[in-house]
């Protein structure tokens, strides 16, 4: 094997519209073929591979992909921090932002607005801390309905910051939800939390763990995980 693929092997990378991206590849035991998707902010490509799928496909099927990717990539909206007149995304909802130094500082969720006041140049931090308490509030909520339905004990629950996941489920000791599941709507936000709930039961992707996922989850588990594909990097435009 030639030394630039020995090394592609070991850290596999794709030069994707003049940026290296790192590809996360991982094997699925019921994936039938390879799929490839971009994840929302654009910081690596993820291959989902059979079982006996290998490293070397990965890398042969991505760069057949370069022109789909690049496209895929300038679709990306640029990252742009929240300001006096702009608006804001929770829960689904498009929030006008209306500052005035007079305001209190703590935002304040009005009818179609969030009004604060205080210094400017704080207030995309302010905003931010917003969001992530009212996530934490409302996904407490939602782990504690899921895991009486899964009659579960309540694990540790912590914000995620994460770039490339939405959810993630440590044993039965804790669980991560991404913060910014909080400008997504309702349905879409709790179906990520019933899904790492059904983690507690099922640690995989098996039947028995969709089974009960639609069991527990009240929507429609296709839908929300379309919304995610098609609009989940929408949730990274406000906040890098």
């Amino acid at each position: 094997m030639i030394d630039w693929l020995r090394q592609d092997m070991q850290h596999p990378t794709i030069a994707v519209g003049g940026r290296d991206l790192p590809l996360a590849i991982r094997r699925h035991p019921r994936a039938r073929r390879l799929t490839m998707r971009l994840a929302p902010d654009g910081s690596e490509v993820r291959i989902t591979l059979p079982q006996w799928g290998r490293t070397l496909d990965a890398l042969v099927f991505a760069r057949s992909r370069v022109e789909w990717l690049e496209r895929q990539l300038v679709t990306i909206p640029t990252a742009a921090a929240p300001a006096p007149g702009g608006t804001l995304s929770y829960r689904g909802q498009s929030l006008e932002i209306r500052w005035d130094a007079a305001h209190p500082r703590k935002p304040r969720l009005l009818e179609g607005a969030l009004q604060l006041g205080g210094a400017q140049e704080t207030l995309a931090t302010r905003l931010r801390r917003w969001l992530e308490a009212e996530a934490l509030d409302l996904l407490a909520g939602d782990l504690a309905h899921y895991c009486a339905l899964a009659g579960q004990r309540m694990p540790e629950l912590r914000l995620s910051r994460a770039q490339r996941r939405w959810g993630s489920c440590s044993g039965r000791n804790c669980i991560r939800i991404n913060w910014r599941l909080v400008q997504a709507p309702d349905p879409v936000r709790r179906s990520v939390v019933a899904h790492e709930v059904a983690h507690l039961v099922h640690f995989d992707h098996s039947p028995a763990f969709h089974a009960l996922l639609r069991e527990l989850f009240e929507g429609d588990v296709k839908a929300a995980d379309q919304w995610l594909r098609r609009e989940g990097r929408s949730l990274y435009t406000t906040f890098c």
